[in-house]
């Protein structure tokens, strides 16, 4: 839904940061269409076009290759972050994302 947001001109990062939210700290199932389609609304977008969008198979190819990306460069969650080469999970590593973004470790 994210990736059809952001072919369509949606606010995807509103968007982002809606689905994450529900789902870290509502435990919302993010597969869930239902579920999506309100954390949509919630978040004054809506879903309806983004849904049928993302069940394209445009999209679907995009989001396959960026899974497949994810499983080679060992990315086992989100947030997952590569500043230069080095990985940084979780939301509470973002100190050390901005930290390494304005010092590089090399």
């Amino acid at each position: 839904m994210i990736i059809a947001a952001v072919e369509q001109g949606a606010d995807a990062d509103t968007l982002a940061h809606a689905i994450m939210a529900a789902h870290w700290t509502q435990d919302a199932n993010i597969a869930d269409e239902t579920t999506l389609a309100a954390v949509a609304t919630a978040a004054g977008i809506d879903p309806v076009p983004l849904l049928e969008a993302a069940m394209s198979a445009e999209i679907q190819a995009v989001h396959k290759a960026n899974t497949d990306e994810a499983i080679k460069r060992h990315i086992f969650g989100s947030p997952t972050y590569y500043v230069d080469g080095d990985m940084f999970y979780g939301q509470d590593r973002l100190e050390l994302v901005e930290r390494a973004l304005a010092t590089p470790f090399h």
